[in-house]
């Protein structure tokens, strides 16, 4: 018994940072690399550009700014907007009403 506990321990041990790793994933975190501005950085301006709260965050290439771009989705007084915050200085690039998506 004491070597099947010692072993789901070592199990659980080596699973452990995967699970927590993508708990705090987010989509266009490979690109996080190259980007001067961290997430939590980046929420943080977003935050006080739209306060609220955030439903919705990504890391992308679009055109405007630098090219790369933090994507936050803040819920504010029952709307949703999309506020976006240049990757290399941030800046904040859009702070409006979310559109519909095309996907």
């Amino acid at each position: 018994m004491k070597c099947f506990s010692a072993v789901l321990a070592l199990a659980m041990i080596s699973v452990l940072p995967g699970l927590v790793q993508g708990a705090i994933g987010y989509s266009g975190e490979k690109l996080a690399k190259t980007a001067r501005i961290t997430m939590k950085q980046a929420a943080e301006i977003a935050l006080k550009a739209r306060p609220g709260k955030i439903t919705a965050r990504e890391l992308e290439r679009e055109k405007g700014g630098s090219g790369l771009r933090y994507s936050f989705d803040i819920l504010s007084k029952d709307l949703t907007y999309e506020v976006g915050v240049d990757a290399q200085t941030g800046t904040v690039l859009e702070n409006g009403r979310e559109r519909a998506s095309s996907d």
